[in-house]
């Protein structure tokens, strides 16, 4: 079976070695003792936290912007208001205006039956062209007019009168309704005020009685720790005394002593008293001296081997400088000896040379010469 090589495409080379360098480096990091973390990744908190004051900051200055956005969007649309109102406020001055000097009542032609302008405005047109639509006065109106006018007028008079008369005694009656209300509201207010100070006067005479029962209270738990702060040191004090005074303490060896029976020694308690009779501090005593005998012996023996070894370890040094003074001075031989045969091949060399030289420019070899050149090679 062949082996046929396929051609690979140098993104996918080098998709495959940035994939192998991060595990290379993944692992690196992993099987790091100094930079591994056992519990927290203090790195991965401090770069969530700094992400997390970054989105508030962001944050922030979004609402700020939106804040100046709002205000501006709010001063135009005050802006455009106040232009709409002014705006309004001329068109109706102008209207107004308008009115007043392009559409007055007195330009009417009904004026003199509403203003009483007869005459006022006559017109120049013959009566007997004037049609239907153009007649003012009609016949049989004119009959008792100032009469009725005046009688009208009498009328509005009284009218007038009423309504006013009518609108003084709403207005009384109003005033006597505000009024009675307004005594109302001031004594409920008043009746407030008095509750609210029964009540802040309760308020207070409950935080006095809960005052001077916290105090009570506290002071009975004072007593008591106090109390209980003497029964312990006393009790402390007992027991010190007691221990002080134990055999333990005073390291009384007839207390302690135990007999068993059966011929064997007494018995010591190790818990009331923990010192030694005189016969084994005698027997740890003798135990001493022997151990320091014994070390003293030691530590002899080793100076002994000590000795030994340094002085044979003195005669394989001297041996050995021996051995390397010898063998310098068969080096220094050899070299002698080596120094002499390259001198005698040098002079054998030096000869041939000669002997070329001569037989080149004479060109006629010298029998002797060969058979001692011979001679002294052999």
């Amino acid at each position: 079976m062949y082996k046929v090589d396929l051609p690979v495409d140098e993104s996918t080379e080098k998709a495959v070695e940035r994939r192998k360098a991060a595990e290379t480096a993944r692992k690196a990091r992993i099987f790091n003792t100094r930079l591994r973390v056992m519990g927290l990744d203090l790195d991965t908190l401090n770069q969530q936290v700094q992400e997390k004051k970054h989105q508030q900051n962001m944050e922030k200055q979004r609402d700020k912007a939106l804040d100046k956005l709002r205000i501006c969007q709010d001063e135009v649309l005050v802006q455009q208001n106040n232009a709409e109102k002014e705006k309004r406020r001329v068109l109706n001055s102008e209207l107004t205006n308008y009115w007043a000097t392009h559409q007055r009542a007195e330009d009417s032609r009904d004026a003199d039956l509403k203003f009483d302008l007869k005459g006022a405005f006559k017109i120049a047109i013959p009566e007997d062209e004037l049609g239907p639509a153009s007649m003012q006065i009609f016949k049989g109106e004119g009959v008792g007019e100032e009469l009725r006018m005046r009688e009208q007028i009498r009328k509005t008079e009284r009218d007038l009168r009423a309504q006013m008369d009518e609108n003084e005694k709403r207005h009384m009656r109003d005033k006597h309704i505000e009024m009675l209300v307004s005594k109302e509201l001031v004594q409920q207010d008043v009746r407030g005020a008095q509750q609210a100070a029964l009540e802040e006067v309760c308020k207070r005479a409950t935080r006095i009685a809960l005052d001077n029962y916290n105090q009570a209270l506290a002071k009975e738990q004072a007593e008591k720790l106090k109390e209980q702060h003497k029964r312990e040191e006393q009790e402390n004090l007992a027991e010190m005394w007691h221990t002080m005074t134990s055999d333990m303490m005073t390291e009384c060896a007839e207390a302690t002593e135990r007999q068993v029976g059966g011929g064997r020694p007494p018995q010591v308690l190790p818990d009331r008293w923990k010192g030694m009779s005189p016969e084994q501090l005698k027997s740890i005593q003798q135990e001493r001296e022997q151990q320091c005998l014994e070390r003293q012996k030691q530590q002899d023996a080793e100076k002994i081997r000590d000795a030994a070894w340094d002085l044979k370890l003195l005669k394989l040094s001297r041996e050995a400088e021996k051995e390397d003074l010898t063998a310098a001075e068969l080096s220094r031989e050899r070299r002698i000896q080596m120094d002499r045969y390259n001198m005698q091949l040098a002079r054998e060399q030096l000869a041939q040379q000669e002997y070329l030289n001569k037989r080149l420019y004479t060109n006629k070899p010298t029998k002797d010469y060969f058979y001692q050149f011979n001679t002294s090679s052999r």
